[in-house]
């Protein structure tokens, strides 16, 4: 291990929640780490982990520590690579989190690291909230806006919320023609997995904002379990028009109530640290620049590291 060897120990341990697993990772034995890890708490004159024989848990100091070493590694790796890639083409690791939706952004991530064979993507798709610096992201793509001032984002596009459903279901139950309909069918509804709070539907009438009690046949976390649930003649979804394109274009779902919706698009953004490396730089700039991306995944603007 290097210079930072134990406070790389120190954090792949706390990751890995084992010294054996994070010896592996780094290509040495558990009693190295033990040792290394020891070594720190001995010169920091706390305890870092509560130990047990089955696994380890940070302390309070542990995981302040831990927040810290993820700076400094991460810095450390930023040094090095902006003078590396001085010598060449852009390298190292791009650490990116995508929405689970961004399985969308599949073919530009593709066609990066073809342009890119140097550098090693590490892809976190998840729709929690996440920190871009402690948690060492380079790049994150989520919706909506974000006030932190370390930031910087770009905007990807916009999308629209649609109401859809299958034209089997609708044949069975009938098309709503108003919103109020909407309570007699049933409705495919998904809940935001960071506030555990039901996705409202845009609905309006006559210009002004509905907030309906619709029925909840089957709640999700994430849209790819409704998209499917809507195709298979189930209920009425309220869906990303990024996420629908093919359903929409071959026929397996139609919309519904398109003059009841509320059309204020939402934004896409891809946020990172403003203290970019080439690396991250061309990620996001490669990402920004792929059409089939950006008509696409219309929903977050994308930090700049």
């Amino acid at each position: 291990m290097d210079s930072l060897g134990p406070l790389n120990a120190f954090v792949q341990a706390a990751d890995a929640r084992s010294f054996t697993a994070a010896g592996r990772q780094l290509g040495v034995s558990s009693s190295a780490i033990g040792k290394a890890v020891a070594r720190l708490e001995e010169r920091l004159g706390v305890r870092l982990f509560h130990r047990s024989t089955r696994a380890i848990a940070l302390t309070p100091e542990g995981a302040l520590f831990l927040r810290r070493c993820r700076r400094i590694l991460s810095e450390a790796e930023d040094a090095e690579l902006e003078i590396a890639q001085t010598q060449g083409a852009p390298r190292g690791r791009l650490n990116v989190s995508l929405p689970l939706a961004g399985i969308l952004m599949m073919p530009a991530i593709s066609a990066f690291m073809h342009a890119y064979p140097e550098i090693e993507l590490e892809l976190d798709f998840s729709d929690r909230l996440v920190d871009v610096i402690d948690e060492g992201f380079d790049a994150v793509i989520r919706a909506g806006e974000i006030g932190d001032s370390r930031l910087m984002s770009r905007t990807l596009g916009t999308f629209q919320l649609r109401l859809v459903g299958s034209p089997v279901y609708f044949a069975s139950k009938g098309y709503p023609q108003n919103p109020d309909d909407l309570k007699q069918h049933a409705c495919l509804q998904h809940r935001y997995a960071t506030s555990g709070k039901l996705e409202r539907w845009p609905l309006q009438h006559k210009g002004e904002a509905l907030d309906l009690d619709l029925p909840k046949t089957a709640v999700a976390n994430t849209i790819d379990p409704l998209i499917h649930l809507a195709e298979q003649g189930l209920g009425i979804a309220c869906l990303p028009d990024f996420a629908i394109r093919r359903q929409l274009a071959n026929g397996n779902l139609v919309t519904v109530l398109d003059d009841h919706i509320q059309h204020s698009p939402a934004r896409s953004e891809c946020y990172g640290r403003r203290t970019a490396t080439c690396r991250s730089s061309s990620g996001s700039s490669w990402i920004l620049s792929r059409t089939t991306c950006s008509r696409t995944f219309r929903k977050q603007p994308l930090p700049l590291p």
